[in-house]
C-alpha cells in the first residue's frame, strides 16, 4: 500500500466510527428501540468479553482445545471466577487472576 492509500484508510475509518458512535446523538428520542430488543442489549458485553477471553483460555499456540492439567490460563481462569463468585469484585477478580497465573506459570514445570 503507498502513504496516499495508508491515510485514505485511516480517514475512512475514523469517519466511520465517528458516525457510528455520533449517532446515537444526532438520533436521539427520534427512534425508540423495542423493549426486548433493549433487554436482549444488556448482553451483549458479557457476550463479546466471553468472545475474547474464551479463545485465550481454551485454545493452546497451535488452535487446538486444550483442557488439560498444564494449560495455566484455563486454571487460572476457572479459580479467578471462583473468587469473583466469592468476593464479587472486579478488580480484586483480575489481580487474583494474573497472580494464579503468574504463579502457576512460575512454580510448575511446562
Amino acid at each position: 500500500m503507498s502513504d496516499l492509500e495508508i491515510w485514505l484508510t485511516i480517514i475512512a475509518l475514523a469517519c466511520a466510527t465517528a458516525a457510528t458512535r455520533s449517532s446515537f446523538w444526532v438520533i436521539g428520542e427520534h427512534v425508540s428501540i423495542p423493549t426486548r430488543v433493549q433487554g436482549m442489549l444488556r448482553y451483549a458485553p458479557s457476550c463479546a468479553l466471553a468472545a475474547i477471553i474464551g479463545p485465550d483460555l481454551l485454545l493452546d499456540p497451535a488452535g487446538a482445545v486444550d483442557l488439560g492439567l498444564h494449560n495455566y490460563k484455563l486454571i487460572a481462569g476457572v479459580a479467578a471466577s471462583g473468587y469473583y463468585l466469592v468476593r464479587k469484585s472486579m478488580l480484586e477478580t483480575i489481580i487474583f487472576g494474573m497472580l494464579a497465573y503468574t504463579a502457576l506459570r512460575l512454580l510448575l514445570p511446562a
